[in-house]
């Protein structure tokens, strides 16, 4: 097998300039290149700083292929989009058979389908690798979801375990499936993201108008639910954020902060992937519309003028009540947002042609990555065992917790809704929990609507065939 003894990375914002140095310290000497050449100065600043000696920095992609010994191997770490097409497009006149391109940016999967079979036409290897973790995991081990040619895949593997980050000394690091499954499997952890992101906002808000706890409260309560089975990085880092002081103004930090959210567009892309094959993701696609509805900050201050709610108080019940119950609602909805991504994953890569295990998606998202949480070692195990659950909910683990997750999860739903406070991701998945475990549901009366207007027909409990009335 060719053995790839250096790399090349494009691309010097915050994740490439992390991964470079992540490789380097593994022992590869990196060739690097920025079009921009502030990123160059910038980048050759710090490693004068921290005087590393394995990385060297090229003026042009040209200088980059020639400072590469073939075959080549060269990680993209630019923005998704265009700029990804120009850039292999600027090394493809220098490249030789057999040299091998790594996308580790956020792009379309269906971007990356297009990108790996336009390049092995021309005789060379395209690997679409997800990368999560941020700055801190691109520095230290990130969790890395590869998608290619398996051969392809080979070539790379080393330095890409490597550089992953490990769980029980195994990698975070694996071919999750063909041309654009690694991007895919990086879009619904992203989603995923998205959701546990709400959801534990959601908790945040309960919390403060619900029970009353002041912030350093706050803090504390989820330092002791990362104790918990809620342990998760995302958790973690709440507990200090929470606990963050304002260095400009007296009080929590967090309360200064402007209560609109950003996106990229990967949580977009998972509801509309979702939608595309009829697959539920409530929680994942009421977090993207709950930014959206954030982003109507003027909006929002207007109607709060004009539009009546319930009068606003805290609990009267026992207050550690009432946090173990938003505990057991934060519990169960994370859960089942897992449930939905995977569902997502599985039922694409049936539709592609990929063969994803979801064992190894869970394995390699255990560490690394944003979404690493402790309950994912039990979804690997639930989806290694001989019998894979039709869905994680499923699995005889995840179905007891949800079990003792209800009461508290249901009575937080029911105190918000009373109390005016929208919590959309939680509400959302109690109503996922409960229309997938209904044996029968509303959709009798939509058919016959259906039928009555359009005349679409249906299908009977009693007997086979499709039907039509004249209503």
């Amino acid at each position: 097998m060719t053995e790839y003894r250096s790399m090349g990375v494009i691309g010097l914002g915050v994740m490439g300039c992390n991964l470079a140095l992540n490789m380097a310290e593994k022992g590869y000497p990196v060739v690097t290149f920025d079009p921009w050449e502030e990123a160059r100065s910038r980048f050759a600043g710090l490693l004068a700083a921290e005087e590393v000696t394995r990385i060297s920095i090229t003026q042009s992609p040209v200088e980059l292929i020639a400072a590469l010994p073939a075959p080549r191997a060269i990680l993209i770490m630019v923005k998704a989009g265009e700029v990804v097409d120009r850039v292999i497009d600027s090394l493809l006149p220098g490249l030789t058979p057999g040299d091998i391109l790594i996308d580790g940016g956020n792009s379309h999967y269906l971007d990356t389908v297009q990108r790996e079979d336009r390049l092995r036409a021309q005789g060379f290897h395209f690997v679409g690798l997800g990368v999560s973790g941020g700055e801190e995991g691109a520095r230290h081990g990130p969790s890395l979801m590869a998608g290619g040619a398996s051969a392809a895949y080979d070539l790379v593997q080393p330095v890409l375990e490597a550089i992953a980050a490990r769980f029980d000394d195994a990698p975070c690091c694996a071919l999750v499936g063909a041309d654009g499954a690694g991007h895919f499997v990086k879009m619904i952890h992203n989603g995923i993201e998205y959701g546990v992101m709400q959801l534990i906002a959601e908790g945040y808000v309960l919390l403060r108008d619900l029970t009353g706890l002041g912030y350093r409260e706050m803090a504390k309560v989820f330092r002791r639910w990362n104790e918990t089975e809620l342990a998760s990085y995302l958790i973690e880092i709440t507990a200090g954020i929470l606990a963050k002081e304002d260095d400009l103004a007296p009080g929590p930090l967090v309360e200064k902060i402007l209560d609109k959210a950003g996106q990229k567009g990967t949580g977009r892309w998972s509801s509309e992937a979702a939608l595309e094959l009829g697959i539920p993701t409530p929680t994942i696609t009421e977090a993207v519309f709950a930014r959206a509805l954030a982003s109507l900050k003027e909006q929002r201050v207007t109607a709060a003028k004009v539009l009546s709610g319930p009068a606003a108080h805290s609990l009267s019940a026992d207050r550690d009540a009432s946090v173990e119950a938003i505990r057991q609602a934060l519990l169960g909805t994370i859960l089942v947002t897992y449930a939905q991504g995977l569902a997502v994953v599985e039922a694409t890569g049936t539709a592609r042609g990929w063969t994803i295990e979801l064992g190894t998606v869970a394995a390699i998202w255990r560490s690394g990555c944003i979404i690493r949480a402790d309950l994912l070692d039990q979804v690997m195990r639930a989806y290694g065992g001989p019998e894979k659950p039709i869905n994680l909910m499923c699995a005889p683990a995840f179905a007891n917790l949800l079990a003792t997750t209800q009461e508290g999860w249901r009575n937080m739903v029911a105190a918000a809704v009373q109390r005016g406070i929208p919590v959309p991701g939680i509400s959302s998945s109690l109503a996922y929990y409960d229309g997938y475990r209904s044996p029968r549901l509303w959709a009798n009366l939509i058919q016959a609507q259906r039928d009555c207007f359009g005349a679409h027909t249906y299908e009977r409990i009693d007997r086979p065939g499709t039907f039509h009335t004249r209503w």
